[in-house]
């Protein structure tokens, strides 16, 4: 147990322990929680706990749980039992899914992988440390464990949750639902998902140098905080409008930029990573895909794509952006795909963006974000609205 109250051994509360949606002892415990996330020591070690701080005070909580009722004759209830199962690679993401569940009331169990450490411990020792003074049913309806490969005791979890919520590669979640649910049971999966970066020519020439550096520091953030393994972080990077010469000076002068920015904010990529990205490269180039392959540092490589359908949807390793040029937005729908989650943005003027969205007709594109805000985690995640997801309804008629 990584975290609990009651009786060792138990799974959690007795049916009969409810909270409500939007209980007012869980938005007090998420509240005191996200305070000690934005104490100074944490953010400085941490600085990505900050946004989780951030996305669990008391104003976004009190919307979200708004969110989730209703004004007419439906009344809006927990689901019931949720089971999660977070990945590993980005060690906090655990704690959205589980937050918006807890708030609408649900009885929670997250299997927290062993592999997860930093500011994942961080997370826990912050979740206990405000578990003392929490109201008891806090710790009685929420378990957050660690437990090795045991079928035995995810068959088990699956058959009592009401929802069994899978985050991870497309192979975990096959894995996962080899164990049946409940015949009420339901699955909400999030399995492998690619992102990309759309930079505009003309907005770049357009911007003054602190709006470039500003958005070159976004995009890092985007890329670099989870070493480029985080589902919405962006891979290839399109440049997008002008012609191909100032597309070459416009990703020179953006490669530049975030080096500086890369070496100011102390993100460094090991040798062992840096000889798997030269792997991944050239095994790239061998393929066709690549025409050109860069290597500025240890921590930026630099790889121009032969065309926009040669885009790699693997992860290629921390700090590696093929780029590709179009002549707008419109040359991207076709290779958008259902596995592709967001695409962050700068330069772009709005209704050039809602072109973009509308043409994209649902085929593949959960997230259209500016730079600096892939990593920003919002109450609708890969098309699921979480909220009405973790609730159930009855509906009156009189």
């Amino acid at each position: 147990m990584r975290f609990r109250f009651g009786a060792p051994g138990e799974l959690t509360a007795p049916a009969d322990v409810r909270l409500t949606v939007g209980d007012p002892r869980v938005v007090d415990f998420l509240s005191r929680f996200a305070r000690r996330l934005l104490a100074p020591a944490v953010a400085r070690r941490h600085p990505e706990l900050g946004s989780l701080g951030y996305f669990l005070r008391p104003a976004e909580l009190s919307r979200v749980a708004a969110r989730m009722r209703r004004g007419d004759d439906t009344y809006v209830f927990p689901r019931g039992n949720v089971f999660h199962l977070p990945p590993a690679n980005v060690d906090t993401i655990f704690v959205y899914s589980w937050a918006l569940s807890a708030l609408a009331g649900n009885h929670n169990v997250v299997r927290i992988s062993s592999r997860s450490a930093g500011a994942a411990e961080t997370v826990l020792e912050a979740l206990n440390a405000t578990l003392a003074d929490a109201d008891p049913v806090i710790g009685r309806t929420q378990r957050m464990v660690t437990y090795g490969r045991d079928d035995r005791l995810t068959a088990e979890l699956s058959a009592w949750c009401d929802l069994r919520v899978s985050w991870g590669g497309d192979a975990a979640v096959t894995a996962i639902r080899r164990h049946p649910l409940r015949p009420s049971g339901r699955d909400l999966t999030f399995p492998d998902r690619t992102s990309w970066a759309a930079l505009s020519v003309p907005g770049w020439f357009g911007a003054d140098p602190a709006a470039r550096r500003a958005a070159v520091t976004g995009f890092s953030n985007d890329a670099y905080w989870f070493d480029q393994a985080a589902c919405s972080s962006p891979r290839t990077v399109f440049l997008v409008g002008g012609d191909p010469a100032e597309a070459e000076v416009v990703r020179e002068e953006f490669l530049t930029l975030l080096g500086e920015i890369v070496v100011d904010r102390g993100w460094a990529v090991d040798a062992a990573m840096a000889v798997e990205k030269r792997v991944h490269a050239y095994g790239l180039a061998a393929s066709g895909a690549v025409s050109a392959v860069g290597f500025p540092s240890n921590s930026v490589t630099s790889l121009s794509l032969t065309g926009v359908a040669r885009a790699p949807r693997r992860w290629i390793g921390a700090g590696a952006f093929p780029f590709a040029h179009v002549a707008d937005l419109g040359e991207l729908v076709p290779a958008m795909t259902r596995q592709d989650q967001t695409v962050s943005h700068f330069g772009f003027a709005p209704a050039d963006l809602r072109a973009f969205a509308a043409a994209l007709a649902g085929r593949g594109v959960d997230r259209i974000v500016p730079f600096g805000a892939a990593l920003t985690f919002s109450a609708i995640w890969d098309g699921y609205d979480l909220p009405h997801e973790f609730t159930r309804l009855t509906s009156l008629a009189m």
